[in-house]
């Protein structure tokens, strides 16, 4: 069969609905095969040799998505934390691998995503993060011209944005779990989170060097990361992940109070080492890290038997917003908390019981003297005044 001719390139049928692409870019040889129609073949053909004009051209490569997702890695390894590559790989690995793993990168569409992102029965938190995740390894596979575009921009996504901030306590509530904590082996580590804010690695590392009780200020510049090495996980000190995250912040009386009594437990053991740290792991050296995936276990479980279902980062949570509750503005709250202010307003700023309740009480005095005339008459009540 003669071969039709379009520009610089050929149309080659193959078998049903299967044609072969033959074009030329930059005086480079491509060939590609397309399934659909002939007109299909031509559109496709066409937009090689434009994409090629416009120096978008992405060469034809039968690498997968499992072999793409490795490479990612690969790359990111010496630009995030060892904790992070570990979580990025889990995600991929046991999330997206399985469904999209053995697909051709080039060939992926918004759809095969929809699909991959329906069979996932996850948390709706955890299914946002395989969508930024996914996102994220295409969008490098774009810039380093193995897509033209990213199919997960054309895909439906999900919806965890109304998830992320988890459960909020108002004051009366955070107060209660605090002393549900008394006596227990994380009381000091869950006051300081409930009344700092911190994030639970910052918490972890922070060496008494990095507390002034005198002036009741805190330096946080240092963050515990748990990393795989080989076939097992070590726990290092690591400096900020971001420039807003090394920060020194005030803490009141009380919670110096209860930090000095702390450090006076310690000290009836000796003289302080430079690195000791303010929350040592339990029965070990001053030194020696506690475990995150620890605490959070033991923080749940304990939350549990007082009759919560929380995250130990819903103490941050309940932190920032019970401060912009109070009032406090948002670029104070996010300076104190290490938070970027967008984010802070877009995840955590979540209603409580009592700003809702205050919230209603200022809406009833604006519309005092407006509705209640006529409603009230209707209704045969007494009009209550401003």
């Amino acid at each position: 069969m003669r071969r039709a001719h379009y520009g610089t390139g050929s149309i080659q049928p193959r078998g049903p609905n299967s044609w072969r692409l033959r074009y030329r870019i930059g005086g480079r040889k491509f060939e590609e095969t397309v399934k659909g129609s002939r007109a299909d073949a031509a559109k496709a053909l066409r937009d090689k040799l434009k994409a090629g004009d416009d120096g978008r051209h992405v060469a034809p490569t039968k690498l997968t998505f499992e072999e793409w997702a490795k490479d990612w890695l690969a790359i990111k390894a010496d630009k995030l934390a060892g904790q992070t590559i570990d979580r990025y790989d889990a995600i991929l690995r046991l999330y997206l691998v399985p469904t999209l793993g053995a697909l051709p990168l080039q060939k992926i569409k918004a759809g095969d995503i929809d699909r991959a992102y329906a069979k996932l029965k996850l948390a709706p938190r955890t299914k946002g993060l395989v969508h930024v995740i996914l996102k994220a390894c295409l969008k490098t596979a774009v810039k380093r011209k193995l897509l033209q575009s990213n199919p997960v921009e054309e895909a439906e996504g999900v919806d965890a944005e109304d998830q992320d901030a988890g459960t909020v306590l108002d004051e009366e509530e955070l107060a209660q779990l605090v002393r549900g904590f008394e006596g227990h082996t994380l009381y000091p580590i869950v006051a300081f989170a409930a009344y700092t804010g911190a994030r639970r690695n910052e918490i972890l590392a922070l060496r008494w060097a990095d507390i002034n009780l005198d002036r009741r200020t805190v330096a946080i510049k240092r963050s515990v990361e748990r990393v795989r090495i080989e076939d097992r996980y070590v726990l290092r000190i690591k400096g900020p992940k971001k420039a807003r995250h090394a920060r020194t912040i005030q803490i009141d009386a009380s919670l110096a109070a209860l930090l000095r009594k702390e450090k006076a437990r310690f000290l009836e053991w000796g003289a302080l080492a430079a690195e000791a740290l303010a929350f040592p792991a339990v029965g070990a050296n001053a030194t020696t890290l506690r475990s995150p995936p620890a605490v959070t276990t033991v923080f749940h479980d304990h939350c549990a038997r007082l009759g919560h279902d929380l995250r130990f980062h819903d103490l941050r949570a309940s932190h920032e917003t019970i401060l912009l509750d109070a009032g406090v503005p948002v670029h104070v709250v996010a300076a104190r908390c290490g938070h970027d202010p967008a984010m802070l307003l877009r995840v955590y700023a979540k209603r409580t019981k009592k700003s809702d309740a205050a919230a209603a009480s200022v809406i009833g005095t604006l519309t005092a003297g407006v509705l209640w005339p006529s409603c009230g008459q209707e209704a045969g009540e007494e009009v209550p005044t401003a």
